[in-house]
């Protein structure tokens, strides 16, 4: 690859050719990937590119990172052998002696791949009907496919993690303790590609394949344009795909993973967990084996007990049922994740679902629709208890997804900026277990970055 580069006062320029993502094109690609840059797609490639380009930046707001992004400009070239993009005021961080870093550019062009396909191929096609459930689903297959996530004739091992990205620094090393242990037995890593409890276990499971020499092992992140500034992917991440939205990523998440282990983490990971539940409670999930594992070194007992408490309080016993935590001890995580491995193998086989992706599982349509946390949506949402506990927790899932988006992505924070609170109204009872679980996660710094002061975005309204 040759590549000019030259240090300005705001950054790099350089002009970077595609390695791993994007080398062998015909003209009719090359001629979509350069309109991508004058189109109304360069915002969503612009954003989500400079993002990338800061990997292990410290910073956990999506608008503050972008304001650093003045002079920053990506355009895409053609050259006689394919395309190059061309950059310009690109952040130093991205490059070692002139040259990008070779994992930032296999990103960089996942980036183009995926903003690229789901704008031409999902959006603008007219083959996938977005408003029907299946429809739903086989774009999030197809674009997955695109970018070769799928992997077939292997049986089940791809262990999604979910976390928070401010955790303290004894979670963060159990929960590269728990991708050590899962490296060992074989076990893959996809997690929200970000930092904290989305790269401990990435980083665990590297060195235990590397003992194992477990070679080509596989660390998936799956992010989508309206997070990715706020949690840019971490460089351990080799396959990196760009879901168009955050309810099409959870749903390729519980459709590649074969089980998920929850650690410590803040509203993201409370919504996560809160979605997969709303999946399994529904009977036509009941009998579907899908591990799931909460765990945290001792000093998150506390936390999972809270965590645990509010479940049992607001959906019931049977939503217990559907996970088991283990505090503490990482190889019983990797052996319950093991054995739950060969369960899933089990089922699959005997009901002829694909070991790459779940396509038996019931996924409501009112989880896969994109939610968008404004103020009337958040006031409208029906938090109480006279309805099914996987319609409730679909709800509950869409009062975090809003929290999250008041607390780190720049259009939540706009918004808050200009209405105010979001104001979020229930049942009495579960407004009161709602604001103690949230009391709770700012008292223990798990809504921000350390070093960073939480401001409330939500007011609970009980009642209405």
């Amino acid at each position: 690859m040759q590549q000019a580069a030259s240090e300005l006062p705001r950054g790099v320029n350089a002009q970077v050719s595609p390695e791993g993502r994007l080398e062998v094109l015909s003209q009719d690609e090359v001629d979509r990937l350069r309109a991508a840059s004058e189109s109304h797609m360069y915002e969503r490639l612009w954003r989500c590119a400079f993002a990338v380009l800061n990997s292990g930046a410290a910073i956990d707001d999506g608008r503050r990172l972008l304001e650093q992004a003045e002079g920053f400009d990506i355009r895409v070239l053609q050259r006689e052998r394919g395309i190059k993009l061309e950059l310009t005021n690109a952040p130093p961080a991205a490059f070692v002696d002139g040259e990008m870093i070779r994992g930032i550019r296999e990103h960089l062009f996942a980036v183009l791949r995926d903003i690229v396909y789901v704008s031409t191929e999902i959006e603008q096609s007219g083959h996938y009907d977005l408003e029907d459930s299946a429809g739903i689903t086989n774009a999030v297959f197809h674009i997955l496919r695109n970018a070769q996530v799928l992997r077939p004739l292997k049986h089940p091992d791809l262990v999604v993690c979910w976390g928070g990205h401010a955790i303290s620094g004894e979670e963060y090393d159990y929960s590269k303790l728990v991708g050590y242990e899962l490296g060992l037995r074989g076990l893959q890593i996809c997690t929200g590609c970000g930092p904290g409890a989305m790269k401990g276990p990435m980083k665990g499971a590297t060195i235990a394949h590397a003992k194992q020499r477990t070679y080509h092992g596989r660390y998936v992140g799956v992010s989508e344009p309206g997070i990715i500034a706020a949690e840019a992917p971490n460089p351990i991440v080799n396959d990196l795909v760009i879901m168009p939205d955050i309810e099409k990523r959870l749903e390729a998440f519980v459709r590649i993973g074969h089980g998920i282990i929850v650690f410590p983490g803040g509203v993201g990971t409370t919504e996560e967990l809160l979605y997969l539940l709303g999946i399994l409670l529904h009977p036509d999930n009941r009998d579907m084996p899908f591990p799931l594992v909460l765990t945290g070194p001792a000093s998150s007992a506390g936390y999972f007990d809270r965590i645990d408490r509010f479940i049992a309080s607001t959906l019931g016993p049977e939503a217990c049922r559907r996970y088991r935590v283990i505090i503490d001890d990482p190889a019983a995580v990797a052996r319950e994740m093991n054995r739950g491995m060969d369960a899933v193998r089990e089922w699959r086989r005997n009901h002829q679902d694909a070991y790459y992706f779940n396509w038996k599982l019931r996924v409501e349509h009112g989880l896969q629709q994109p939610f968008a946390p404004t103020h009337e949506n958040m006031r409208a949402l029906a938090i109480h208890r006279d309805q099914p506990p996987h319609e409730l927790a679909a709800h509950l899932r869409r009062a975090f997804s809003g929290i999250v988006a008041g607390n780190v992505k720049e259009d939540g924070i706009r918004a808050i900026e200009e209405h105010g609170h979001f104001e979020i109204h229930g049942d009495a009872d579960v407004m009161d277990l709602l604001d103690e679980l949230l009391a709770s996660f700012a008292a223990e710094n798990r809504m921000k970055l350390p070093g960073t002061e939480y401001v409330p975005c939500y007011h609970i309204v009980r009642g209405g």
